[in-house]
């Protein structure tokens, strides 16, 4: 059984369809002081450092420990989840008729050791956005969105703002599971 540095429903959800055990303990740390840190750093070093500050938040002796973090750039401006429904429209609008950068990481810890850490990336191509479509979406999938880098769920009404998508599902979804797994069985959690 490893923990999940994570209280996102997203990322339990894709644990718990792929068999594999945990227990979900939630990491408080100050991601904008992370950000602020790594300020000028790529986005995929950027995820990739908050997915191993959750994992070592929770770390306790003995557990293994799953973090993850998801972050969204578009044409060199990086985005955070919307503070408001305004916020949410002008995100939206930003975004309408560009390529959405997903930068999705995770990292294994155990012992307050990072033993494994990857990034992937998913590319999505938004279609143009009249301001009617945005607020009609927003009617739909407000509030839910709000905790959502990006302002969309894949899963639900969010795939209607794409043309096109490059990456992996479980990337788009917020974490890279695939990665994971294969780094779970390296380190003998799952079987080869």
């Amino acid at each position: 059984m490893i923990v999940l540095a994570s209280q996102s429903a997203s990322r339990r959800a894709m644990l718990e369809a792929a068999g594999i055990g945990f227990r979900a303990q939630p990491a408080h740390v100050d991601e904008r002081a992370i950000e602020t840190a790594l300020e000028g750093a790529p986005p995929a070093e950027i995820a990739l450092e908050l997915a191993k500050a959750k994992a070592l938040a929770v770390s306790a002796p003995g557990e293994l420990v799953l973090g993850s973090d998801s972050l969204v750039a578009c044409q060199g401006r990086r985005f955070d989840k919307p503070e408001s429904r305004a916020q949410a429209a002008e995100h939206l609008r930003f975004f309408s008729g560009r390529i959405m950068d997903l930068h999705s990481a995770a990292a294994l810890v155990r012992d307050g050791e990072v033993l494994w850490a990857g990034p992937s990336l998913a590319r999505l191509h938004v279609i143009p956005l009249s301001d009617a479509f945005i607020d009609s979406y927003l009617d739909a999938e407000w509030p839910e969105v709000a905790g959502c880098v990006g302002v969309f769920r894949i899963e639900a009404r969010g795939v209607q703002l794409f043309e096109r998508i490059e990456g992996d599902y479980f990337t788009i979804l917020g974490m890279p599971l695939l990665l994971v797994q294969a780094a779970l069985r390296k380190l003998g959690v799952m079987p080869q």
